[in-house]
């Protein structure tokens, strides 16, 4: 009789995608590890803009549930493709015209990280659906490399916005800062430094402890130095799910 070794498998090897988002899963547990933080202290948000919901769906096979959006239109249609446990950011510069679009495709969106005006806080605050319980989490975004090309709040600003979320827009719940970094979407350990400094400032303006505000900081570039200088929301795209292609956008 044939050895049934020299069969093939009948297990499905791991798609690409899955093996590279343990890889990066690896790295972030290795990296909160060094600097002596907790497990689980640091969320890994899968961005999967331009990227077909199939491979959405390898990651959520293999057990990821937090997923990153930059483009309204792009996570309208993903939404409803996907299960409901999934867990949205949506962590693209958002127009304050959208938020009602954005809110009724994606009514338990989990967090929303780019808020960089009071104007986009009330328009969101009035967007959340009635029946939607819990508040919307939301991040207030910083511009800590000081270009003019990037959205966000001046570093001296932060404290006034978060101030405004907490006392204007009950629907919202003030959950932390975000920062993108540099033109490469690479940071610099001073712009993860300006994070932390406007987190201690925000914290101490409303009273809250700073293990109650997060920080979004590092992509695919430089997210276990982030993590290192204190990050519980990392957002790593093209390691996960590879380039991107623009054109399908």
């Amino acid at each position: 009789p044939r050895d049934s070794s020299s069969r093939p498998s009948v297990m499905v090897m791991a798609s690409q995608t899955a093996r590279q988002l343990s890889d990066v899963v690896a790295r972030v547990a290795s990296a909160a590890a060094k600097a002596n933080r907790a497990q689980g202290a640091v969320r890994l948000v899968a961005v999967s803009k331009t990227k077909p919901v199939e491979q959405l769906k390898e990651c959520y096979d293999a057990g990821h549930r937090d997923f990153g959006e930059n483009y309204v239109q792009e996570m309208i249609e993903k939404v409803p493709r996907m299960p409901e446990d999934t867990r949205w950011h949506f962590i693209g510069h958002l127009q304050s015209n959208k938020c009602k679009a954005l809110l009724e495709a994606c009514p338990r969106l989990a967090m929303l990280e780019t808020v960089d005006s009071a104007k986009l806080a009330n328009k969101l605050n009035a967007a959340v659906p009635e029946g939607r319980v819990d508040a919307l989490r939301v991040l207030v975004q910083v511009n800590t490399s000081g270009e003019a090309s990037k959205h966000g709040v001046e570093p001296g600003d932060c404290v006034t916005l978060a101030k405004h979320i907490v006392s204007e827009c009950p629907r919202l719940k003030f959950a932390g800062l975000m920062t993108i970094g540099m033109p490469d979407y690479t940071s610099k350990p001073e712009n993860f430094e300006t994070l932390r400094k406007c987190r201690e400032e925000v914290c101490a303006a409303l009273g809250m402890s700073e293990s109650e505000c997060e920080l979004s900081m590092g992509m695919s570039g430089d997210f276990e130095a982030a993590i290192a200088m204190g990050s519980t929301n990392v957002r790593v795209g093209s390691t996960i799910f590879g380039a991107r292609d623009y054109s399908k956008k």
